[in-house]
């Protein structure tokens, strides 16, 4: 690769309360540096990547897969349930979303078709979350602005907020676009077969994730046994073409002025939902989409969780919210105090011009994982001495 001698402008939409890391303003500058780079609009939930510091929007005259992963298509889904928070009862919703993804939702073909996408592209994966830090939870207002209450904002109405992406099939696509391009940290020519290729597999994986998100939330509205209505989908790992180039959104919330968007928290701390401005055309049409890691995986095992009984705690948050998750690697990895303080970074974002605040939403039910319903009870009816099986078999 031959970098730029002429760096990409970079701007920051954070203050200087914004936990950022070296490490993620060291990659900001090389990203600033790479072939067809023309400007990065950089978000206060900064972090370092794999292939470049994450929540970024960058522009180039040059598609850079890198730089979206294989994750194509992932973004967060905002949506509003016909049930009453006066009558929730938060263990009852528990047990029942514990079965989400046990969810009949019928052949999805005629979806598929009706996204534009062919009926057998992954039609299996579609209504699953994956791991990391998707997940699926139940919502409700904690504060609601005025302006909130005219988007149609209700405090005494539940929401589900639902985060995932394209699964095994993004990951198939970036794989091959790797395989088949060595040098491709230096990006693809857009107007090349191969740039165009990949355009259109990422397109494919762009519908794809957002149907599956509308399918994750209609299997959890079947287990709470109500209907829902979407309030807003934005994806967050993706590329749109612009009059200038092309926009990368690199864990960042591609969002319209005058559209809703969620920025989501942790399973401890609030989640917000925003009012995207006309001052996101500076931002190249940008925010932050959630409040960004401060502490990578790693870094968490021994920060936390070092027992059973401080992975129970966890589970639970200062609402009487629960999370399900029986993967006890995660539940230490998705601990609320790996991540950044999500009110700040709204707040970052609204002193920015770039948003209004509309609401704050608490979490009630954080859906990650659950083991098969089948292996619960087979492990229910094994011998106490067995089941336990010692530290390194506890489930959290």
């Amino acid at each position: 690769m031959t970098p730029s001698a002429h760096p990409a402008v970079i701007n920051r939409f954070f203050s200087g309360s914004a936990w950022i890391e070296g490490a993620a303003l060291n990659q900001l500058d090389e990203m600033s540096r790479l072939p067809g780079v023309l400007e990065i609009a950089a978000f206060p939930d900064l972090h370092p990547g794999k292939y470049g510091a994450t929540g970024v929007a960058l522009l180039s005259s040059r598609l850079h897969p890198l730089l979206i992963g294989n994750d194509i298509g992932c973004g967060m889904s905002l949506f509003a349930l016909d049930l009453p928070l006066r009558k929730l009862k938060i263990d009852k919703a528990a047990e029942r979303l514990r079965r989400l993804e046990a969810q009949v939702i019928g052949d999805v073909s005629d979806l598929l078709a009706e996204t534009g996408l062919p009926a057998d592209l992954a039609p299996g994966a579609l209504g699953t979350i994956g791991g990391g830090n998707h997940f699926c939870e139940l919502q409700a207002v904690e504060d609601l602005a005025e302006g909130g209450r005219i988007a149609g904002l209700d405090d005494q109405q539940l929401y589900l907020l639902v985060h995932s992406g394209s699964r095994a099939l993004g990951a198939a696509v970036f794989s091959e676009a790797v395989a088949a391009h060595p040098g491709l940290v230096a990006g693809l020519d857009p107007r090349s077969e191969a740039g165009g290729a990949w355009l259109a597999s990422h397109d494919r994986c762009v519908a794809w994730a957002s149907l599956n998100r509308r399918l994750i939330a209609a299997r959890a509205a079947a287990a709470l046994r109500a209907d829902l209505s979407l309030v807003a989908d934005i994806p967050h790992n993706l590329v749109r073409r612009s009059d200038r180039g092309f926009v990368h959104y690199k864990g960042a919330a591609a969002v319209r002025p005058g559209e809703l968007a969620p920025i989501a928290g942790s399973r401890a701390s609030l989640s917000h939902v925003v009012l995207a401005t006309d001052g996101v055309g500076r931002s190249l049409g940008g925010i932050s989409h959630g409040a960004g890691r401060k502490y990578d995986r790693a870094t968490m095992h021994g920060r936390v969780g070092r027992n059973r009984s401080e992975r129970e705690q966890l589970l639970r948050n200062a609402w009487g919210g629960v999370a399900i998750c029986d993967d006890r690697a995660l539940v230490v990895e998705e601990a609320a105090s790996a991540y950044k303080d999500a009110g700040q970074v709204a707040s970052d974002l609204e002193n920015g011009g770039l948003i209004v605040g509309l609401a704050s939403l608490r979490p009630l039910v954080t859906f990650k994982k659950a083991v098969d319903e089948a292996e619960v009870e087979q492990r229910r009816r094994k011998p106490d001495h067995r089941r336990e099986g010692g530290r390194g078999h506890e489930r959290y």
